[in-house]
């Protein structure tokens, strides 16, 4: 009984060594794998990265800083705040989803603007020739110069609305719909500028 035991042992030693090789043979190949694979995705990431970056600017690299001035207003009505919080917003956008640095003057871009526009409209008649609804319209006239590519350079407006029901007045509704007029006013504001959309 005992010379059984032994070769039992022994076969168990044997079986242990051949599969240590075999992990050790698959540790190699995955581990030469694996340093291919990121060799190779690392090359076409730095190949494709010019004027691309992971939030989806197509700002040349150079680009380093950008200069917010605060927009003012020649709309009649809006909030008293309404050109500090969209100058704000702007700011707080490009330092979120660029590298860029807010500099107070001189950046190698510079946005600038004026509220021009802040209209309460009729959208929908009933029968009586009554709104069903309002509609409150931002526009904001933007110039933009870029000190690196003036082809870039623009002076153009930018709008956007939200509706209301007839039934709220302005005054009830502002609060809620103001700052999603300005979020997408700032988006595609960036979207002009930082992603040449």
């Amino acid at each position: 009984m005992k010379k059984i035991k032994i070769v039992k042992s022994e076969k168990l030693k044997i079986k242990n060594k051949t599969s240590g090789l075999l992990n050790s043979t698959h540790k190699k190949y995955f581990s030469r794998g694996l340093a291919l694979f990121l060799t190779f995705n690392f090359s076409l990431l730095s190949l494709s990265c010019g004027k691309y970056s992971f939030t989806g600017t197509t700002l040349d690299p150079n680009i380093k800083t950008i200069t917010i001035n605060t927009f003012t207003t020649s709309a009649a009505g809006g909030p008293a705040n309404l050109t500090l919080t969209f100058t704000e917003k702007l700011k707080e956008y490009y330092q979120r989803y660029t590298n860029m640095k807010v500099v107070p003057s001189n950046g190698d871009i510079v946005l600038e603007g004026s509220i021009t526009g802040y209209d309460v409209l009729p959208v929908a008649a009933t029968a009586s020739d009554q709104a069903a609804q309002n509609r409150l319209q931002v526009t904001v006239q933007v110039r933009f110069s870029n000190s690196k590519d003036e082809t870039k350079n623009f002076d153009q407006p930018f709008s956007f609305y939200q509706d209301f029901p007839a039934n709220q007045t302005l005054t009830q509704s502002e609060s809620r719909l103001v700052p999603k007029i300005q979020d997408q006013l700032v988006l595609d504001i960036f979207n002009k500028t930082a992603a040449d959309w």
